[in-house]
């Protein structure tokens, strides 16, 4: 068994890269609680408001503990995250995410 515990664990600090940027000056925290074989990761990300182009090679499935974002897909419709949602995103998934209020969520990736 393996608690996520936010006061175990020291959060690694991010950005979008530079030309992924679209507005604000968004910041990540990261807290990755287990890195398992078969490259399999899970934690909680945090960001503050700002919008930055995504792209995923990766699987990823996510739940939103607290914030408000707006993921949209290239030439899609704007999805609503708030607390409670859950998303899985697949690999190929290109578009925009964007905090409108800190957005913390847990996560599991699949590399």
């Amino acid at each position: 068994m393996l608690k996520f515990d936010l006061g175990s664990e020291e959060a690694e600090i991010g950005a979008p890269a530079p030309d992924r940027l679209i507005s604000g000056s968004p910041e990540f925290r990261t807290w990755n609680f287990e890195e398992a074989p078969g490259s399999l990761y899970a934690g909680i990300w945090e960001a503050t408001p700002g919008k930055w182009r995504i792209a995923y090679e990766e699987w990823e499935y996510f739940h939103i503990l607290s914030g408000h974002s707006i993921v949209t897909e290239d030439g899609g419709e704007p999805v609503e995250l708030k607390a409670g949602n859950s998303m899985i995103i697949r690999p190929g998934f290109k578009g925009t995410w964007e905090v409108v209020e800190t957005t913390r969520k847990d996560y599991v990736i699949r590399l």
